[in-house]
């Protein structure tokens, strides 16, 4: 079996797994969930790969619900910052030819960009299913507020923490076992010339440089999306 072909079909199985865990759950109120802002959309909900409404850390805290994780799941290999890291990694690999196996051109480009979105789906499964268990929270809050040094403080802060029940932050446990277990893992089905731990480390490193750069633009994306508006 090919394995790229080995590797959506892992990374299928364990999004099925978790959508599986995550589904039987019964529905929260419309209080619970915060995802509804009228009675008309209490009967309307949105759809599970519709992303989260931005919150910010002063609002008053409202533990994920499973069906909050769940959209966070199927909305996250998605959402902008996500699929641009993807076209820029796989831009990036495909021009300096690494690894060689997967070749130049738009093939090798379809194969590393393949590739990265097995490892995002896989590895946000495992973070939303370790989550679940240990009450961590993988939403990113913004601080608008915030002077713009305390605001990068808190992208960086985010990118290693995450909150939990009480709204307190703590070590994102769940996402060090997420970017680590599935880097290492996924030697089981990369070529050969990158299924090494030097290689799996550098991985699980870029992997949170990824994460970074998503809290980044979810920190500082609204403000520029306004005033992009407000020129026009």
């Amino acid at each position: 079996m090919p394995p790229n072909t080995l590797a959506l079909r892992i990374s299928a199985l364990t999004a099925l797994l978790f959508i599986a865990l995550a589904l039987p759950v019964q529905a929260q109120s419309p209080a619970a969930t915060g995802d509804s802002q009228s009675p008309a959309a209490a009967t309307a909900k949105p759809s599970l790969v519709t992303p989260l409404k931005q919150q910010t850390e002063n609002e008053p805290y409202r533990p994920v619900t499973a069906r909050q994780r769940l959209r966070w799941f199927l909305s996250n290999p998605i959402m902008p910052s996500h699929l641009a890291g993807g076209v820029i990694t796989s831009a990036l690999g495909t021009a300096t030819d690494r690894p060689k196996e997967y070749g130049p051109g738009w093939p090798g480009f379809a194969d590393r960009f393949g590739m990265r979105l097995t490892g995002i789906v896989t590895s946000n499964a495992i973070e939303a299913t370790a989550g679940a268990v240990s009450g961590e929270d993988p939403r990113y809050f913004r601080t608008p507020e915030a002077p713009f040094k305390s605001r990068v403080k808190s992208v960086i802060r985010q990118t290693f923490e995450a909150r939990r029940r009480d709204g307190d932050f703590a070590p994102a446990y769940a996402r060090y076992l997420a970017y680590s277990g599935n880097n290492f893992l996924s030697n089981e089905w990369r070529v050969s010339s990158e299924a090494n731990v030097h290689d799996a480390l550098l991985r699980t490193g870029e992997a949170f440089l990824g994460r970074l750069v998503a809290d980044a633009f979810a920190e500082f994306g609204p403000d520029l999306e306004n005033r992009i508006l407000f020129l026009k």
